[in-house]
């Protein structure tokens, strides 16, 4: 059961495009909430609650 939740937290954050562009950003380079705000054209705030659901997905660490 503690797997398949898991694996619900990771393809839900794989889901928005977002959170895949800050993924695809992040395995080229570490990057800033300030460097990945940016090219995004969203809210420093918004990118931070991207990041905290890649996270809770262990899909990065911070």
């Amino acid at each position: 059961m503690v797997a398949n939740d898991q694996l619900s937290r990771v393809f839900s954050a794989l889901a928005d495009p977002t959170r895949r562009t800050i993924l695809a950003e992040l395995a080229q380079r570490e990057a800033t909430v300030t460097q990945l705000t940016a090219p995004l054209s969203i809210s420093m705030p918004a990118v931070s609650r991207h990041l905290k659901v890649l996270e809770q997905a262990s899909l990065i660490s911070r």
